[in-house]
Order: structure tokens, then C-alpha cells, then sequence
């Protein structure tokens, strides 16, 4: 099932639960605006070359609309009008004052000198630049795309509108980034899990993990994990799986990533088939990387006992409906992986007030959003009756919905 399908089912699903009327579900699901830009650059051999980049912005009845921008060959927009709609339920779920949106640019940047991406992203910039805005539509990285792609689009809008930090996030600190912004999507993975762990009466320390995906949000969740004296028993990336009975000695597989990609070459860990790590013997599994990799196919042998979805869409619902029936405790992604739409929410808030904030008070506040969304998803599951994912999306939806209808949307 794509994201698009699975996101809309549990949209409906959660509509259900709530009784909402059939016009308002309607109304919420349909994108505010579709954009889509031809971008026409020229290389630097001097031909020239035309990319299509589009912006997807879904819904801004609690605030501007927020999202990242991905550079990758195959920006399908069935995907990132999918994105969108999760980001609505996801900034709803924190309670941060935003709306959803998702946009990107079909191109490989790998195939793109440094120069070549700049002129690109400029040209994209000009084409959007009157439809986002500080209180309109606020972008911030995402696949393919860094805080270096956040520098030029933060100067090409500039440009026109005077200067203008709040109009992207996840940007470089000199330019008004936040501190803990780098961590931030780890360490409310982290936050989250301590949270649904206490409700079980556990906690990190001595549980074992599987990490899947060691880029960001992986291997800070990875190191903040070690910390709290939590076992790392296995992990993986694109270039293979390792897994260590005992756990793994973090710190020092991260000083190995900085001086070599092979995870695989790592000497504190044996290597492993990566397509079994999924249903390696472990009491969290943490899937940090791609939607969609635990399916009905594999869902059945998951011996895992909680899932902390850090990834978008790692679970397809009928894996959903069988991991139900085992028991096993999913936490959804548009709860586990919000702490970084919410550092980027305070990162906004430091540019408009033109006050940054020290590093200790963006974690401290950051805890605090995670621990409040968690008693407001499981208020939500006791009223309703129902798991995690849907106390999570009921929860977004029924905030999108109130919104909705105080502002007065059929006038």
C-alpha cells in the first residue's frame, strides 16, 4: 500500500472515531494549493536543463503551512501529497501552531555540482517565493536538501522581501539556526520512547535495540540510547547490517562512520543479513530509515515488543493489524519522529523574536512538548477506545477539524 492510501486510511479511520461530518472530512483531506514550477538552469558545461519542482501546501487552518523540500529523482507526488497531509496530523499532534505542507525537486543532487544545486535552488526560490512566507509557508530540509540548501533559499527570498530568517528553518547556526536542531528528531525518539516505555514501567536502561537506518535520526538516537545505558544490539544502513549480542559500543561505531562508510567493517560487531534485522530478536525496534518496510510479509515473525516508528510510514496498516493482534506496541510517526518539526517550530519563534535560545532550554522545552503530546494521544486512546496510532491521529484531526470549523469554512 502506498503512503498516500495507507495515510488516507488512517485519516478515514480516524474520522469515524470522531463522527465527523462527511463535508468537513472532505474538506480537510483536499490539498489547500498544488504548485508545481518548471526550473530551467544552466549546467556547468553551459547547456541548459530544466528540472520540475513542485510545493504541496495541504492545510494552514492552525497556522502557516510547514514542511520540508527534497531533492531526489523520483519526487512522486503521491508521496508528498501524503507528506503534506501527515504533516497537518503531525503539528497538530504537538500542538505546535502550524498547518502541513511538502515540496521537492525531481533531480539526483548527487549528479549536481555544489554550484549547479545553488542555481537551481535560487530558481526555485524565484518561482515560489510570493506563494511561502514567514506566516504563509515555512520550508526546511529534507531528503537530499541541507542547511546549506536553507542558506540560498533564505538569500533568493530575501531578495524580495527584506530580510527574512523565519521564512525557512533548519538553517546553518550563523545565519539563525537553532542549537539542538541537529539532534532534535533523535532525541524526541528518545523522549517518546522513554514516555510509552514508563507507561509499561520500564525504562531504557538494560532494554535491547535495533536500529534501522544510521544516517541522522538514527544515530543520534543510536548514541542518546547508549547514554541512558540501553543495548544497541544491532543496526544498518545502505551499506549493510551488524549486530552485537552484548550491544554495541556506539561511541566508538560512530568515531568508525566518520573515517569509513561500510558499517560492515566495523570491528566491535559481526555483520548480519540486513533484510533479517527487522525481525532480529530485540525488545525495541526503532525503523530510522524508509516507509513501508514492515509488511504483512514480515510483520508475523517481528519479535520486537514496541516499535518506535522514527521513520515516515514504516508500517504498512495490514503489518498494523497483525502486530495488533501480537501484542506488540506500535508508536506511531506522526508522534515519535515530531521533534523536529518542533525544533524547527522553535527555531521560527527565536527569528521572530530575534532572541536565541541556549541549547539546555531547546532540549528542556522540546521534553516537554513530547511528554505533553503523549498524555494528550493517550487521553485520546482511553476515550475512544482505541491504539496508539489512532489516539495520535484522532488527536490531529479533531484539533485540524475544531480549527476548521471556529474559523467558519463553508461561509
Amino acid at each position: 500500500m502506498n503512503a498516500l492510501a495507507a495515510t488516507n486510511r488512517n485519516f478515514r479511520h480516524a474520522t469515524r472515531i470522531l463522527g465527523l461530518d462527511e463535508k468537513l472530512e472532505k474538506s480537510l483531506l483536499i490539498p489547500f494549493r498544488e504548485i508545481k514550477v518548471e526550473c530551467t538552469i544552466p549546467k556547468d558545461d553551459g547547456t541548459l536543463v530544466s528540472y520540475v519542482g513542485f510545493r504541496i501546501q495541504h492545510d494552514n487552518a492552525r497556522g502557516p503551512m510547514k514542511g520540508g523540500i527534497r531533492y531526489h529523482p523520483e519526487v512522486d507526488p503521491d508521496e508528498v501529497n501524503a507528506l503534506a497531509q501527515l504533516m497537518t496530523w503531525k503539528t497538530a499532534v504537538a500542538n505546535i501552531p502550524y498547518g502541513g505542507a511538502k515540496g521537492g525537486i525531481g533531480c539526483n543532487p548527487r549528479d549536481l555540482s555544489i554550484s549547479e544545486l545553488e542555481r537551481l535552488t535560487r530558481v526555485f526560490t524565484q518561482r515560489i517565493h510570493d506563494l511561502i512566507g514567514i506566516h504563509r509557508d515555512v520550508p526546511a530540509p529534507d531528503m537530499g536538501t541541507n542547511s546549506q540548501t536553507m542558506a540560498w533559499i533564505l538569500d533568493e527570498y530575501s531578495k524580495f522581501h527584506g530580510h527574512s530568517p523565519a521564512v525557512v528553518t533548519g538553517k546553518p547556526i550563523d545565519l539563525g539556526g537553532s542549537l539542538g536542531r541537529e539532534s532534535a528528531t533523535g532525541l524526541g525518539v528518545v523522549f517518546a520512547t522513554e514516555a510509552v516505555l514508563a507507561e509499561y514501567g520500564k525504562s531504557i536502561s538494560g532494554m535491547k535495540f535495533v536500529i534501522q537506518g544510521f544516517g541522522n535520526v538514527g544515530s543520534w538516537a543510536a548514541k542518546l540510547i547508549h547514554d541512558r545505558g540501553g543495548l544497541v544490539i544491532a543496526v544498518s544502513d545502505i551499506s549493510g547490517a551488524i549486530r552485537n549480542s552484548n550491544g554495541i559500543d556506539i561511541p566508538a561505531l560512530l568515531k568508525h562512520k566518520e573515517s569509513n562508510a561500510n558499517l560492515k567493517e566495523f570491528q566491535g560487531a559481526e555483520a548480519m543479513d540486513p533484510s533479517n534485522l527487522l525481525v532480529h530478536e530485540c525488545d525495541v525496534l526503532i525503523p530510522c530509515a524508509l516507509g513501508g518496510v514492515i509488511n504483512k510479509e514480515n510483520a508475523a515473525d517481528v519479535k520486537a515488543k514496541f516499535i518506535i516508528e522514527a521513520a515516515n510510514h514504516p508500517t504498512d496498516p495490514e503489518a498494523d493489524e497483525i502486530l495488533s493482534k501480537k501484542g506488540v506496541v506500535v508508536l506511531p510517526d506522526i508522534y515519535a519522529n515530531a521533534g523536529g518539526v518542533t525544533v524547527s517550530y522553535f527555531e521560527w519563534v527565536q527569528n521572530i523574536q530575534g532572541f536565541m535560545w541556549e541549547e539546555e532550554k531547546v532540549n528542556c522545552e522540546l521534553k516537554r512538548y513530547m511528554q505533553k503530546a503523549f498524555l494528550d494521544i493517550k487521553g485520546m486512546c482511553q476515550t475512544h477506545d482505541c491504539n496508539l496510532r489512532m489516539g495520535a491521529f484522532t488527536l490531529g484531526v479533531n484539533r485540524v477539524a475544531r480549527a476548521t470549523l471556529l474559523r467558519g469554512w463553508e461561509a
